[in-house]
């Protein structure tokens, strides 16, 4: 990689169990990037006990373990909490082809969280982000996955202060100068911007639409139905909805289409 001569490799681990896949990964990594230590694969697994083993004392070191969740036995999430009790714990990115896992994995401190088919553009950047991990040393995670990993959404209602879990959001709305939250227990009005919501929340959520966001676990459905909801004109004719776990039929836009059929897809 074009970077310092001196600079410190970063050692990875991959662990998928479709061979196909680790070979893509060992290709992406390859081909660098200017800015970024150099990567050197110091192994492969398919599964948690070929991890275990590679791990094992007098084994390779390691900094980042490229982690996919759909493992046999054992799944990414739990190698994952594993990993976490570990004196030297390395950075865990995962690599799935299941978007629904999100929440729990920046739960386990996941530095970060990619979808397949994986694009090098993200790669990159979450290579960037286990950089930034690693200088700021495993208890302090990077900024940036601060923003993505808020366990909570706090909210006023009649004068109290409640804490609102993120796994119990279903949509966000932006209406006139605030954004009201749909949980499965309550609705609220917030006064963050709809675009800090979606930064924060990261992966958890996806925009469907320059006013709306919904929480992927919620969506039931993608389908075509009459444009006729709020903020639509009737006569619009007919587009595309999503169908919410709470019944909610929220419009998606032509600009917004490709990325949630991408998204939906990738979540199985």
């Amino acid at each position: 990689m074009n970077t310092e001569q001196n600079a410190p490799a970063l050692r990875v681990i991959l662990v998928d169990d479709e061979p196909m896949a680790r070979l893509r990964l060992r290709q992406l990594l390859a081909q660098g990037s200017e800015g970024l230590a150099p990567v050197q694969v110091v192994g492969e697994a398919g599964d948690a006990q070929a991890l275990a083993a590679l791990l094992a004392d007098g084994g390779p070191g390691c900094d980042l373990v490229l982690l996919d969740i759909g493992l046999p036995g054992r799944s990414g999430l739990d190698i994952a909490q594993a990993l976490r009790q570990r004196p030297q714990q390395p950075a865990v990115v995962f690599v799935t082809a299941h978007g629904e896992h999100a929440l729990r994995a920046f739960d386990l401190d996941a530095v970060d969280y990619l979808t397949k088919p994986v694009r090098r553009e993200r790669l990159l950047a979450a290579l960037q982000r286990v950089q930034r991990w690693l200088a700021a040393g495993a208890a302090a995670l990077a900024p940036a996955v601060d923003a993505a990993a808020v366990p909570v959404l706090v909210v006023s209602d009649r004068g109290r202060v409640l804490r609102v879990p993120v796994h119990e959001v279903i949509s966000l709305r932006a209406e006139l100068k605030y954004v009201q939250l749909v949980s499965r227990h309550g609705q609220w009005l917030l006064d963050d911007a709809l675009s800090d919501l979606e930064e924060r929340l990261g992966p958890a959520v996806l925009r469907v639409h320059r006013n709306a966001l919904v929480a992927v676990a919620a969506v039931r459905a993608l389908e075509r139905a009459p444009l006729t909801g709020p903020g639509e004109p009737t006569d619009a004719g007919e587009g595309w909805v999503v169908r919410l776990e709470d019944g909610q039929r929220l419009a998606v836009s032509r600009r917004q289409l490709p990325a949630v059929r991408e998204v939906l897809a990738g979540r199985g």
